[in-house]
């Protein structure tokens, strides 16, 4: 796997979350159970990468990408790591091209990777 850059990123806690998407703590948990947002445990607590909330919800391209990726046996450590790491074929992080509207570019690349 590539490098990653985890130290850098922000990550939030479920009460981080609560509080960023304005709901409940039973439905962040839903919506981490759903694959609309997936996080680890990284130095204690469990925590999602602030970068997966844009505008008080979860990015709506990063499920597809997430189950992709969950479909092709990647571990939510695994699929969170590439995510944020540099993907070369992509000349930026997977995160970063989905957030630039390029879905299609890095579903193509995650399929490729199974």
């Amino acid at each position: 796997m590539s490098e990653t850059a985890p130290d850098s990123t922000a990550w939030l806690t479920i009460p981080d979350l609560v509080e960023a998407l304005g709901e409940t703590p039973g439905r962040v948990r839903r919506l981490i159970d759903e694959r609309y947002l997936i996080g680890s445990r990284r130095n204690g607590a469990f925590a999602v990468p602030a970068v997966f909330i844009v505008d008080g919800h979860p990015l709506p391209s990063l499920r597809g990408t997430v189950i992709v990726l969950h479909d092709a046996a990647f571990s939510d450590d695994e699929i969170i790591d590439w995510m944020l790491a540099e993907e070369e074929s992509l000349g930026r992080s997977p995160i970063a091209a989905l957030l630039a509207g390029h879905k299609s570019e890095v579903r193509r690349v995650a399929r490729a990777l199974a």
